[in-house]
């Protein structure tokens, strides 16, 4: 009788948390800040940003199914948001010069360390793999960038 109670909870528990849901990260409208709007990129580097980076440094995350289930909903959330505010390319308008060369040797440096994308991410995004001949075009982009600024 008293296992079938402790089931009873446990199973009331999961059902209940799965109306907490967290803010989705998902803007309405066009973002004149992005940095598409700013910096020129080859379509290979876009490419790669979109696929591999977007999803936790913008305020458009394209999110996956499993997304609906918590607590793995509160964990995307916090990764978005953790993401955002280390970087934020939807918002790249918005940083003044030096914030952006900061943060183009932050990506170098991540990218060089091979700390992005988060081993997490890449868990359930095979695609977002950086291969080595991607990082290389992301280096070369960020090195142009730095030179300009």
């Amino acid at each position: 009788m008293k296992k079938y109670l402790i089931l009873k909870i446990i199973l009331g528990l999961i059902i209940g948390i799965q109306f907490i849901r967290p803010h989705k990260n998902i803007a309405n409208q066009p973002e004149y800040s992005d940095i598409v709007n700013d910096v020129n990129m080859t379509i290979e580097v876009k490419e790669i940003l979109n696929i591999s980076c977007v999803d936790c440094h913008s305020n458009n995350t394209n999110y996956p199914w499993y997304n609906n289930i918590a607590p793995i909903s509160w964990i995307i959330a916090n990764h978005v948001n953790e993401g955002k505010k280390h970087l934020n390319f939807s918002e790249w308008l918005k940083y003044n010069e030096n914030q952006k060369v900061h943060l183009l040797g932050d990506i170098k440096v991540v990218l060089e360390e091979n700390k992005m994308p988060l081993k997490s991410y890449l868990l359930m995004h095979d695609e977002g793999e950086i291969t080595h001949q991607e990082r290389q075009y992301l280096l070369e982009w960020i090195a142009l960038e730095k030179l300009k600024n």
